[in-house]
């Protein structure tokens, strides 16, 4: 008898709680402005800034969200040769990770230049690109200053890798292209 007179409260409280829903009028917002916020046009008047209008200029120096740092080498034959002859790592020897720079070696550049940088990567082999050189090459005079330019940019077929890696990380591949290419002078 208990167990039937709790079943029957329960049943009251919840359609009491339901049938005082109505849909015909707005529920309570506690906050809104969260809900319905305040239109504002970009070039509007407004007391809120100095100036008199909505819109107002970035703070000098500044960079859009999500977009790199400004390259102040131009993308031409002119840009890479300047880049080859004066460009150099920012990285000191405490800050260069080998196992980093092979690991993003591997994972963009190997598939083409090959995991020892003699240019038979898996696409070389199966013949998909042709023309990969390696790194050992007589007379290939790379620096740091001319592959940054290159992963940044891209040279002949090769698209660039700046959306791909950072700053630091083409600095890490480059000094790991660097020791790769050394390897391949000894022989």
């Amino acid at each position: 008898m208990k167990s039937v007179f709790k079943i029957v409260v329960v049943l009251m409280v919840f359609a009491s709680v339901v049938s005082c829903k109505k849909n015909s009028r707005r529920n309570y917002q506690y906050m809104p402005n969260m809900y319905e916020s305040i239109g504002y046009e970009a070039y509007q008047e407004s007391d809120a800034f100095s100036g008199g209008v909505e819109a107002q200029l970035p703070a000098e120096g500044s960079i859009p969200r999500g977009d790199h740092m400004p390259f102040e080498i131009e993308n031409s034959n002119d840009g890479y040769l300047f880049a080859k002859a004066n460009l150099l790592s920012p990285l000191d020897s405490t800050q260069v990770d080998a196992n980093r720079g092979g690991e993003l070696y591997d994972i963009y550049c190997g598939i083409c230049h090959g995991s020892k940088g003699a240019g038979q990567g898996k696409l070389v082999k199966m013949e998909k690109i042709l023309g990969v050189p390696s790194y050992g090459d007589v007379g290939r005079a790379i620096t740091e200053g001319s592959i940054y330019h290159t992963i940044y940019y891209g040279k002949n077929a090769m698209g660039g890798y700046l959306n791909q890696l950072d700053e630091e990380e083409r600095w890490q591949v480059v000094n790991y292209v660097l020791t790769l290419k050394a390897e391949l002078d000894k022989k």
